[in-house]
């Protein structure tokens, strides 16, 4: 009797251990942060296979699981890996490897996931994309516009040129081909015509498509043939005016923009605002480009400790700004404080009337001293001075990110199904949106980086 008692439990314990589920990699004792709702869950477990998240469960479901790799965070903060919705990879070709180098240091910082606004080496760009999917190269997941389009005489190389509509159609089956995930338009010399158009070709299309705008089109009108989101914020100024039109109708290109700023009107800009978030529109600030950009005659970069992790030919590039920063007289250092300040008061109003807020760094070559990684963080602080919630500066960065790119299903929630993108912090950045700068450890699919894993990336 006592023979068939003790094989009964053998059976039963072979029992319990095959039906336990098998993982690649579970977290113990996790905290998620459920950044659109600002709420926290806590007591959790999250189990991942390959690249994906396949199990979150509460803690007293542990045994039903096991793994070939296991770490307890104790409690800390689990929440989706940043994103940075505004960089550059570009400076020709001789700059390629240098831009490549630079990859790891958004890891780094916790951003795993980043929108390219442009560049001339897109084929290089698509390489490193398909490499890091293959996790044959260490970065964030890229998503692309391709070449930037611009009119006759672009502002930036690589550009595609659109002075006649017969243009457009054939050069947005270029990038289709290419695999890009959105269109960037630029202002170098674009004309309205050429605007308003490329944005009914990309209608048609049904791809979403943003950038910059020529200061003399009309966004009332960009919005009606279907713009869904814009760079920057100097075009936006264009309907917070109480004299838009009188001043549209200069043709002054950017100086028309103090013009703007002294004749705002805040009932003319919520009624705007009010219009604009009724549809899906995003915009994306860059504020803290604006902040350090504007700063340069007053702050000495040759310190920072990022800066010799930076290429020499990228570093060359920042020249360029940093001369005409030091060029400036004080009545045009005034008005560039001027806009910044206004810049930053449109972002709260512009939230609370439903226009998405996208958190983009605008890091990259010729953007003197706005490193990869480090920049996120800082536009994430910029958005909180501006008076987003930390909630909602986050919700700028994970959650309006893949949305803007109908990539929702894929990230932006520690859940099920979602991509294993994920960030452990030691403190609850919903508290204070400094404790983003907490990292102990990311995740990026199959890949951990600890503490010690994440400073050799810096290094």
């Amino acid at each position: 009797m006592k023979k068939i008692i003790v094989l009964n439990l053998m059976i039963l314990l072979v029992s319990c251990s095959t039906n336990q589920r098998s993982v690649d990699t579970l977290i113990y004792n996790a905290t998620i942060i459920d950044v659109t709702t600002g709420e926290l869950i806590l007591n959790q477990l999250i189990g991942i296979i390959g690249d994906t998240i396949s199990v979150v469960a509460p803690m007293t479901d542990s045994a039903k699981y096991s793994a070939k790799v296991k770490f307890d965070v104790e409690g800390k903060f689990v929440m989706p890996g940043l994103w940075d919705n505004h960089v550059h990879f570009r400076g020709g070709a001789s700059l390629i490897a240098e831009n490549k180098k630079m990859l790891p240091l958004f890891l780094a910082y916790g951003v795993t996931s980043v929108r390219d606004a442009g560049g001339d080496m897109s084929p290089s760009v698509m390489e490193w994309k398909n490499d890091i999917i293959a996790n044959n190269l260490v970065g964030p997941d890229i998503y692309t516009s391709g070449p930037k389009f611009d009119g006759s005489k672009p502002a930036w190389n690589g550009s595609i040129k659109i002075s006649q509509q017969s243009q457009i159609a054939p050069a947005m089956d270029s990038l289709q081909e290419m695999g890009v995930n959105y269109f960037k338009v630029y202002d170098g010399n674009l004309t309205p015509e050429m605007y308003y158009a490329l944005i009914e070709e990309a209608e048609k299309r049904q791809i979403k498509i943003t950038g910059h705008m020529p200061m003399n089109a009309s966004l009332e009108r960009a919005l009606e043939l279907g713009l869904d989101g814009m760079e920057h914020l100097y075009y936006m100024l264009q309907v917070t005016s109480s004299k838009k039109d009188s001043i549209q109708a200069l043709q002054g290109g950017y100086g028309v923009i103090s013009a703007y700023i002294d004749s705002y009107d805040d009932s003319t800009a919520m009624s705007a605002f009010a219009e604009i978030g009724k549809g899906e529109f995003y915009a994306t600030p860059t504020l803290y480009i604006s902040k350090v950009l504007n700063q340069l005659p007053l702050v000495n970069h040759e310190a920072d400790s990022l800066l010799p992790l930076i290429g020499a030919g990228i570093q060359a590039s920042y020249k360029r700004r940093l001369v005409s920063a030091l060029g400036r007289d004080q009545e045009a250092q005034s008005a560039n404080t001027k806009m910044r300040e206004h810049f930053m008061s449109l972002v709260k109003p512009m939230e609370k009337a439903g226009i998405n807020i996208v958190a983009g760094s605008d890091s990259g070559p010729s953007n003197s001293f706005v490193y990869p990684g480090e920049a996120l963080i800082g536009e994430l602080m910029m958005l909180v001075e501006a008076g987003l919630s930390p909630q909602e500066a986050l919700k700028a960065s994970i959650v309006n990110g893949p949305k803007f790119l109908g990539l929702s299903h894929y990230y932006g929630s520690v859940t099920v199904d979602k991509l294993a993108n994920l960030i452990i912090l030691e403190e609850n950045p919903l508290d204070d949106i400094q404790h983003i700068k907490s990292l102990m450890m990311v995740v990026k699919g199959e890949q951990v980086f600890d503490k010690q894993a994440l400073n050799k990336l810096i290094r």
